[in-house]
């Protein structure tokens, strides 16, 4: 099942760009995903598992970097 994910990262600190700008590029050396940006959000798309397992990843190196972060995903699926 195709999907895509709207997504945006609020990372909870004085200096949140950088943090944003790193989730991006690591989503853009994934495979079998497709990564648009604008500047209020990220879009993801692809198959369900490429893009939650994507996301997955995503998640956990934010909060393993030791900062608080809020994601913010909204997900429809058979978009294409």
């Amino acid at each position: 099942m195709h999907v895509a994910v709207e997504l945006s990262l609020y990372p909870l600190t004085d200096e949140f760009i950088p943090p944003i700008l790193e989730c991006i590029e690591r989503l853009k050396s994934r495979p079998g995903i497709a990564v648009e940006t604008n500047s209020m959000s990220t879009q993801v798309s692809g198959e369900l598992d490429a893009v939650l397992d994507a996301l997955r990843a995503e998640m956990a190196a934010s909060f393993a970097a030791g900062r608080r972060s809020v994601f913010v995903m909204k997900v429809i699926g058979g978009a294409d």
